[in-house]
């Protein structure tokens, strides 16, 4: 690897994804994340002030990348996240997670889940049978082929977006590329 090869995205944004905002925005930006990063919890509220800000100019996607190594609840917390997506109700439990951050232990999940009124018997064996696993591997998988090594990751149109010197680069970045693209009309 080059020392300053730039990272793209090698797994493209389908309708399977995690995804807020109109597939056709002139910017997606992509979050590879863990539930349990304290990083990625400081990230969740930078991300809402985007969708806020851009409105129907921004596609958010979120993808996961557990760091099971240093949070020992982040793949289970993975599991119960798309376990709810299977109902329905992904976003509100993204919500609850890195507002409960702290509280992920299994039976703390599905207290979230009793919360969101899943349906418990689906949920239960969701969660004991994995049944999602492989398909958070597929998010690991595709986010080291694209470049991801801790989390928050973020990939603006397909770009890594270096977010280490804080979170406030994430929204310039976008609006730069907002002044860039060409828009309606004009040509």
């Amino acid at each position: 690897m080059k020392p300053h090869q730039a990272f793209e995205l090698t797994m493209a944004v389908t309708p399977t994804d995690h995804c807020i905002g109109p597939p056709h925005a002139p910017v997606t930006v992509v979050e590879y994340g863990d539930f349990e990063c304290p990083n990625c919890k400081q990230a969740a509220p930078v991300v809402k002030l985007l969708l806020n800000r851009f409105g129907e100019r921004i596609q958010f996607v979120y993808r996961h990348f557990p760091l099971e190594e240093v949070h020992p609840h982040a793949l289970y917390a993975a599991e119960a996240a798309e376990s709810a997506a299977g109902q329905g109700k992904f976003w509100p439990m993204h919500d609850l997670l890195f507002h409960n951050q702290p509280h992920l232990k299994p039976n703390q999940l599905g207290n979230y889940a009793e919360r969101l009124q899943l349906d418990m018997a689906r949920y239960t064996a969701d969660m004991k049978e994995h049944n999602y696993l492989q398909r958070i591997r597929e998010h690991e998988q595709s986010g080291r082929a694209s470049g991801v090594r801790s989390t928050p990751t973020f990939f603006i149109n397909r770009r890594l977006h270096d977010v280490s010197f804080g979170f406030e680069g994430l929204l310039e970045a976008v609006e730069a590329v907002l002044r860039s693209s060409p828009r309606p009309g004009r040509k």
